[in-house]
């Protein structure tokens, strides 16, 4: 995809691109900041090697293991949120979200979303991606939607890429404050 440039009638965003394996957090995300002339930053490579250790050898990372990575991916979207930045990341619990918000409380949650065959099809096809298709049931079973009260949208990862980033850009051209973002 060519990279254009954007205009923002208000600060850029803070996106954070979220959902289980396999969903396209990483295509996806790069796509967004390519065309809105964002950085990106795959929260994969945030983890500390314990988390991918664990997950590699088909164990869920718990809460504990979790809590300081999504302290990494907040600081991050605070650290690059003047500019804009779009932040891969599975942010599957609602107090996940919220513990992202509290470094970056702007953030604006991209919410992939698909059936189980159509994950699991995806994840077969990267044999050499670190998370085991064996832990997307757990994964299903942490995620928790959206809430009518988070900033953000969701979307059908199945769509062609194109239109998930036109999706989006509709989404964030409503939330309160920006009054117009497009492509230019």
């Amino acid at each position: 995809m060519e990279a254009k440039l954007v205009e923002f009638s208000a600060a850029p965003p803070q996106l954070v691109v979220m959902g289980v394996s396999g969903a396209g957090k990483s295509t996806v995300g790069q796509a967004l900041a390519d065309g809105l002339s964002l950085v990106f930053v795959d929260a994969d490579s945030l983890h500390p090697r314990s988390n991918v250790a664990k997950m590699a050898a088909g164990t869920p990372l718990d809460d504990d293991d979790r809590f300081p990575w999504l302290m990494r991916v907040g600081l991050e979207l605070q650290r690059d949120g003047a500019a804009g930045v779009v932040v891969a990341c599975s942010a599957l619990k609602r107090q996940y979200r919220d513990l992202i918000r509290e470094r970056a409380p702007h953030a604006f949650f991209v919410h992939l979303s698909a059936g189980e065959r159509v994950l699991a099809d995806r994840i077969a096809a990267r044999p050499d991606h670190f998370m085991p298709a064996s832990l997307l049931g757990s994964q299903l079973a942490t995620l928790e939607e959206l809430g009518d009260d988070e900033a953000g949208v969701t979307v059908d990862c199945s769509l062609p890429v194109a239109e998930l980033m036109r999706e989006v850009i509709l989404a964030l051209g409503a939330v309160e404050g920006a009054e117009e973002v497009r492509l230019l």
